[in-house]
Order: structure tokens, then C-alpha cells, then sequence
């Protein structure tokens, strides 16, 4: 193992949007073993995939790192991070690189052309299936004589380019937080290395990656541990290190299913189908239509969230986005995702990131399942809360506002912002709660529909000083004579505020 000020660790996610909360642990995991030896903690895109996109949009995972406090020295300039010498840190650049290191392998014998198409390799995996086997790859390619192979290639026939992974023998795997794996090459066959299209796949860019950037530790989530076989195996074809492995738990939900994008569809869907279609195709019935016709379709996030307000729901929060939109705090998240997969022993739970640097080991790390309990995170955001100078959270709330509800910003002053902060922090559990208790002070006097007659009532005219004492001091402006008959009920029933000037 290197001296602890070579320690280097990475991050490499695929440009996809926001951060998912199982991401943001692995970030975690590798800024803070990196922090705590006095290493380099990099940031690298992987964007192989032409599938994906590499905009502004989906790199927004970057302001959400930064928001956690989660600086990278090396990688994507990004608001004072990155830069660095062993770039360029998007592998959709480096096709030259990996080109090189495919070259190596073909001539020494280690890589070989395979011509089947997409079709012929299905048919194979289908056959593969009835049989009730594993599919392995069954060398065709191979069989070809080198004239022929030469000649296709010449051609430009569509192919790719697979690894020729040794005969029958044990790859050892040891890994840091779950000890030893061993799997037999025969379970594994001939992986591509290089798509059709010209790019490297997963498999061969991240062990190229690894070496030429000098990562000492990989540090990521257990569905990756079926792949470090194949990247052993490239690694020991190519010559190169086998860093330090350490595979974390997988996240899942309270009910032990998989933490995922796809629970806000499935939250969406269930409501849909206790509550009926009319709420949901009233958003967009075209739409609408097109995501009911197929389990598979999802919503834009905007439809999505049109909907669940259709519906008089909450989507559960799943990127880190969502948790910060709905008004947790960046220390509570570091503070609780650092619990899903690790322990700090001796029944602490409550901690800061700078102890989390100088504690986090491998030898702490959970193998089992961790479960993303939400109750449990929203006591710590409470806490945390509750604890803070209320000039702080007044401070926290007007930034919090700025972001995701400028309404409130452009018809409340600094001063009633304040005031309003101070009115609800010892009942706020988020930063967005406030919000939901005091939306009516930016909606229009007609938009203001109330429930329950009987507490608004009681509200508004019982008591010294009453409730519209408090919405003057909130206001500013002399309600008592421009609220004309107070509170009017509607034919359904809630109540309706309407002011007459």
C-alpha cells in the first residue's frame, strides 16, 4: 500500500442530472478516506456512454457536491475545484488513450475482433435462457482465419473488440470492507472492451483511468464488485496496479426495495390508481396518456411534480436535489448518508464531516443492506434546526427562499422575511416548512382556500392579540379595516380570505 500521502481516491459518475443520494455516499466515502490521509480526492465524468449527455443540465451533480462541502482537487473546473495534469477528466476525450491499450492487447493476442451483430448476440443470450444457463460467449470470432478478420476490418464491418479472459483459473478478489472474493474465469467469457461505436466500455476505460490518473483506492457501492474480476484481469493484462478495493452496502428504501429514480413514478402511479385519472389528466391528458400506456415511461420532473400536487402528495426525495429543495441541511445529509454503510462505533451518531475525516476506515464499513430511513433523517434535519442561532436559520431560510421561492423574497422585506423565520423555527423540521404555513402571504386573495372554517375562524378573531394583529405586524398594512366581513364560506365547504380594499 502507498504512503498515506499518495493516497488518491476518485468519483466517477456518468452525466445524468443531479447526484443520487447512493452516489453521494460513495463521494463521501472517497472525499473523506482521501481527506484523512492527506491525499487527492478527484472528480473523473465518465461519458462513454453516447446515450448521455455532457450539458450544463446534466452535470449538475457537481453544484451538488459543492453544496455538501464536498470539494474535489482534481477534475471538472467547477466554481473554485478541479484542474489538475493528468486530464482530460471526461473519458468521451481520451478515446485516443484507450485506442492505445486496445492496440497492446490485440497484437499481443490478449483482444480480438468479434463481428456478430446485436441481433445474433440476443438470439444467443435467448437461447441461453430457455436452456436455463449462463450466457458466455462462445468465441466465434475467434474461429476466423487472421485474412479474413484483417479484410473485415478493412471494410469498416461493424464490430467490437472483446478481451480474451484466461481459461479456467481463480481471480482473487481482496477487497478492504468485504474480505476475499474468489470467481473462476469460466463464469465470466470474453468481454467487449470496445463498442461498436468506436468507445471503450465501462470495464476497460475505468482500469485505464485508474492507473494513468494513480488512483491508490476504489471506493464504491456493491453493485460494482461483480465487475472487479474483469478489471483485475485487464489490469493484470495490461501491467498495471490493483488499487485498494472497498465495496460498500447497497442503499434501500425502509421496505427493503432498491432506492431508485424510478420510486417517484411509483409513488405517482399508486396515487393514481387509489384516487382515480381525473386529477393526473387534467396536467396534460396527452401526456398523461403516454405514461399510463407503458410501466416503463416517466414523467419529466415538472409533469411529475404537477401531478403529485394534482394529487395532494409528496414524491419522495431520492437526489440529493430533492432533499435540498425540500429544505434539509447539507451538514445533516453528510452527517446521515455517512451512516448507511458505516459506523463509528460506540453508539455515536451525531457528528460534523471533520470527524468523519478523521475517523472513517474500511474496517467500519456495513456489509449488509443499509436502509434509508426518512423519519430518521428528518429528526436529525429537526435537531440540527432547533439547535441553530436563530439569526442563523432566519439566514438559511432568506437562502433557501432565494433558490426555490422568490415570491417571498420579492413581497416580504428583510426585516418580515426575519420576522417570519423567527415565528416558525421552533416548529420547522426543514427550511421549507415555514413555506408551507405562510404560502397565503404571496398568494393572491383569491387563490387563498382554506379547509376548515371553524379553525380559521377561531384563528383569525379569538384572542389578544388576534390573528389579524399578527398578520399586521407581519404586514405592515392596516388589515382590520380592509378585510370586510372577514371570513366568507364557499358552497364546498372550505373558506375563502378575501380583502376589499
Amino acid at each position: 500500500m502507498s504512503d498515506s500521502s499518495d493516497v488518491r481516491t476518485r468519483f466517477a459518475p456518468s452525466p445524468s442530472g443531479h447526484l443520487h443520494a447512493g452516489g453521494a455516499r460513495t463521494a463521501l466515502f472517497c472525499w473523506a478516506y482521501a481527506r484523512g490521509h492527506g491525499g487527492t480526492f478527484i472528480i473523473r465524468i465518465e461519458d462513454t456512454d453516447r446515450k448521455r449527455s455532457s450539458d450544463a443540465a446534466s452535470m449538475a451533480f457537481l453544484e451538488d457536491l459543492k453544496w455538501l462541502g464536498l470539494a474535489w482537487d482534481e477534475g471538472p473546473e467547477f466554481d473554485g475545484c478541479g484542474g489538475g495534469d493528468r486530464g482530460p477528466y471526461y473519458q468521451s476525450e481520451r478515446r485516443e488513450i484507450y485506442d492505445r491499450y486496445i492496440r497492446k492487447l490485440l497484437v499481443e493476442g490478449k483482444a480480438y475482433h468479434a463481428f456478430e451483430t446485436p441481433e445474433e448476440i440476443e438470439a444467443a443470450r435467448e437461447r441461453a435462457r430457455k436452456e436455463k444457463r449462463t450466457y458466455v460467449y462462445d468465441r466465434a470470432a475467434l474461429r476466423l482465419d487472421p485474412a479474413t478478420v484483417e479484410r473485415y476490418v478493412a471494410e469498416g464491418r461493424p464490430h467490437v473488440v472483446r478481451f480474451k479472459v484466461p481459461d479456467a483459473r481463480e481471480v482473487v478478489v481482496r477487497d478492504s470492507a468485504l474480505g476475499v472474493v474468489r470467481v473462476n474465469t469460466d463464469e465470466i467469457g470474453d468481454f467487449v472492451i470496445r463498442k461498436a461505436d468506436g468507445f471503450p466500455t465501462y470495464h476497460f476505460a475505468v482500469v485505464v483511468d485508474d492507473e494513468l490518473m494513480g488512483i491508490t483506492h476504489v471506493i464504491r457501492g456493491q453493485e460494482h464488485l461483480a465487475n472487479t474480476p474483469r478489471h483485475v484481469l485487464l489490469q493484470e493484462a495490461l501491467g498495471f496496479r490493483t488499487p485498494v478495493y472497498a465495496h460498500g452496502s447497497i442503499i434501500v428504501n425502509v421496505d427493503g426495495t432498491k432506492m431508485s429514480k424510478r420510486d417517484k413514478d411509483k409513488t405517482l402511479r399508486k396515487a393514481v390508481r387509489e384516487r382515480g385519472l381525473d386529477a393526473a389528466a387534467a396536467v396534460d391528458p396527452e401526456t398523461f396518456g403516454w405514461w399510463l400506456s407503458d410501466k416503463h415511461h416517466q414523467l419529466d420532473l415538472e409533469r411529475a411534480e404537477a401531478l403529485a400536487r394534482e394529487l395532494g402528495i409528496r414524491l419522495p426525495e431520492i437526489n440529493i436535489e430533492d432533499f435540498r429543495r425540500a429544505g434539509y441541511l447539507p451538514e445533516v445529509l453528510v452527517n446521515y448518508v455517512a451512516l448507511l454503510g458505516w459506523s463509528p462505533g460506540g453508539d455515536v451518531e451525531k457528528f460534523d464531516a471533520s470527524y468523519l475525516v478523521e475517523q472513517f476506515d474500511f474496517e467500519r464499513m456495513v456489509k449488509s443492506a443499509s436502509r434509508f430511513d426518512r423519519d430518521k433523517l428528518l429528526a436529525f434535519n429537526l435537531d440540527a434546526l432547533q439547535a441553530m442561532p436563530p439569526e442563523e436559520f432566519a439566514q438559511r431560510f432568506r437562502d433557501h427562499c432565494v433558490r426555490y421561492h422568490p415570491a417571498f423574497v420579492e413581497k416580504l422585506d428583510e426585516a418580515q422575511l426575519d420576522l417570519l423565520a423567527r415565528a416558525n423555527q421552533k416548529r420547522s423540521k426543514t427550511l421549507d416548512d415555514p413555506i408551507e404555513s405562510s404560502r397565503f402571504f404571496v398568494l393572491g386573495d383569491d387563490e387563498i382556500v382554506v379547509e376548515d372554517s371553524k379553525n380559521v375562524r377561531k384563528a383569525l378573531l379569538k384572542g389578544e392579540p388576534n390573528g389579524y394583529a399578527h398578520l399586521e405586524a407581519v404586514s405592515g398594512r392596516d388589515l382590520l379595516h380592509g378585510w370586510r366581513g372577514r371570513v366568507a364560506s364557499s358552497s364546498d365547504g372550505s373558506v375563502r380570505l378575501r380583502h376589499h380594499e
